[in-house]
């Protein structure tokens, strides 16, 4: 599975779903369904725009957690 970290990357610099379509001009369909992680697939032009808004790499965030795995578990 992928896990999407759009949620603590806006908590992280006070951001809603409005701030984050307006400096980025993305659909907000597309910013809620990251943020909730229920997207299904993203456009790579997504990615790069949340990537350049938040000054990160994809892998800040996107992440692979194998099935039956907890993000968190160290295992």
């Amino acid at each position: 599975m992928i896990r999407c970290h759009l949620s603590l990357l806006m908590g992280r610099d006070k951001l809603n779903i409005a701030d984050v379509n307006r400096e980025t001009g993305l659909n907000r369909t597309t910013i809620s369904s990251l943020y909730h992680e229920t997207a299904q697939r993203v456009d790579l032009e997504a990615v790069a725009k949340l990537c350049a808004l938040f000054r990160c790499q994809v892998g800040d965030l996107f992440e692979f957690v194998p099935d039956g795995t907890v993000a968190d578990d160290p295992k």
